[in-house]
């Protein structure tokens, strides 16, 4: 059966939010350009949470515990989203600039941490020959923080440039092609990477983290470059005092459902995220996977996500019920982990990465479900702020649940070296241990989701008063 152009047409707004993004104000091919810094981010995120946490581990015999808390690092600064999202919001410029300043430093810690990475990583592994011997913690701490830093900087002021430039109707579908473009980096970047390091050697890491940071610069100037248009502010409007966010925080904390929902996100983040710093190195250790192999789980994890926020973001606009959705999300991570479970016993590949899609798949649809639902609660307060709570208790328990995964790990396979656990001697018990416990995460998490149901669904013409339930804006991924 041939497709005619009409159904067509109606195929792609049907299934992508962001058909039809572009407007007066925001041009496709400027809202494309501006799309690259998300790229840029996705690409850094591949680096930080997927590559450079597996070489640590198997390449250069570092231990878990220490790699867990270089990944936390740039995790547990995304809290400070909000307040880097309100400096740029209230920022004071002659020329009226707000976004583009917030872009471009944020395009040089990202590129300065990324920079500097990989020769901190090797003197972290023990190649060194002079200096103190904390050096390497030090200098990789800092390059962590630097990149990650700058990752938060960069997506938070370019996000508020995309919603500053869209109209109303555009804003939704703009922001969630941008968290799509976030995806495509991500999954993009795995490929690339993963086929660079394929026969992995120090220099070739050195290489290939120091170009990454060369084209975060490139994309994003290129991203930046003539979005934001100047209107210079009068000496009243820079001598004004900025507001004050406080009364609005206290409200919003009055509100029904809202601790409760701040509470699932917490849970549920915990329960996805405590495997970021383990799955590639379970598949290198447990499977005998290669770099390049292991890389390609991020994409697999990406392509999962995609797939899970297109099936969402359809469902969410047919009025589909957002704490339901949520749960499904849930349902899908613990048939998610018990797939990567039995794939060591069974030596079977094919279930890892079907357990890495399943991941992706059940995170993507429980992130947008709760975005969401944090977008239509009945708040008086901003929407922004609503948001930005939501951002930081992902990112909070996104950061904790890291460093608790590699400590976990760490803890039981030194129990198993000291025959605290008899006759187990199984090197894949750590990990196993750890992704038992996201199985309860997430169950409790269910039992938290319940009471909220009884919100209700949300309205179907809650798109047409301006709050699209596919419509991303200021997604703090």
């Amino acid at each position: 059966m041939i497709l005619g152009k009409n159904q067509i047409a109606r195929l792609g707004a049907e299934w992508m939010p962001f058909a039809q993004a572009s407007s007066a104000e925001l041009p496709m091919a400027q809202l494309l350009r501006l799309s690259l810094f998300q790229i840029s981010v996705g690409m850094a995120q591949v680096l930080l949470l997927g590559t450079l946490n597996r070489v640590m581990i198997v390449e250069l015999s570092v231990p878990a515990l220490i790699v867990a808390s270089m990944i936390a690092i740039p995790v547990l600064v995304a809290p400070f989203r909000a307040l880097l999202g309100h400096r740029s919001d209230t920022h004071v410029s002659a020329i009226g600039w707000k976004r583009v300043p917030y872009l471009w430093f944020g395009s040089l810690w990202q590129m300065g941490g990324l920079a500097v990475m990989p020769f901190a990583l090797i003197v972290l592994s023990g190649d060194q020959y002079h200096g103190p011997a904390w050096a390497g913690e030090v200098l990789a701490a800092l390059a962590f923080l630097m990149a990650g830093l700058g990752m938060h900087m960069t997506q938070t002021a370019g996000l508020a440039l995309a919603a500053d430039r869209a109209s109303d109707e555009t804003r939704p579908r703009v922001v969630a092609l941008l968290y799509v473009m976030y995806l495509v980096g991500m999954g993009f970047s795995a490929i690339v990477v993963g086929w660079l390091l394929r026969d992995y050697d120090p220099l070739t890491l050195v290489r290939v983290v120091q170009g990454c940071g060369l084209a975060t610069l490139v994309l994003n100037v290129i991203a930046l470059w003539k979005q934001e248009k100047l209107s210079p502010m009068t000496a009243a409007e820079r001598a004004a005092p900025r507001p004050s966010f406080g009364a609005a925080w206290a409200g919003l904390m009055a509100e029904p459902g809202v601790r409760r929902l701040l509470c699932v996100v917490g849970f549920g983040t915990l329960a996805f995220n405590m495997q970021d710093v383990l799955l590639e190195p379970y598949g290198g250790q447990i499977l005998g996977l290669s770099v390049g192999a292991t890389t390609l789980l991020t994409a697999t994890w990406s392509a999962g996500a995609l797939l899970g926020f297109l099936i969402s973001a359809r469902q969410l606009a047919q009025g589909a019920d957002p704490w339901r959705l949520a749960a499904k999300g849930v349902l899908f991570g613990i048939a998610a982990f018990t797939a990567v479970i039995f794939a060591s016993p069974m030596q079977s590949a094919p279930l890892f990465y079907a357990g890495a899609a399943l991941i992706g798949l059940g995170g993507g649809t429980f992130g947008i479900a709760t975005l969401t639902a944090a977008m239509t609660l009945p708040c008086q307060t901003a929407a922004g702020l609503a948001l930005g709570a939501w951002g930081a208790a992902q990112a909070t328990a996104a950061g904790l649940s890291i460093f608790a995964g590699g400590a976990l790990r760490d803890l039981v396979d030194h129990g198993v070296g000291r025959g605290l656990f008899g006759l187990m001697h199984d090197p894949a018990l750590g990990y196993s241990v750890v992704y038992h416990i996201e199985i309860g995460l997430l169950f409790l998490t269910l039992v938290v989701l319940g009471p909220l149901v009884r919100l209700g669904k949300i309205d179907p013409n809650q798109t047409e008063r301006g709050a699209a339930p596919s419509g991303l804006a200021e997604f703090p991924t």
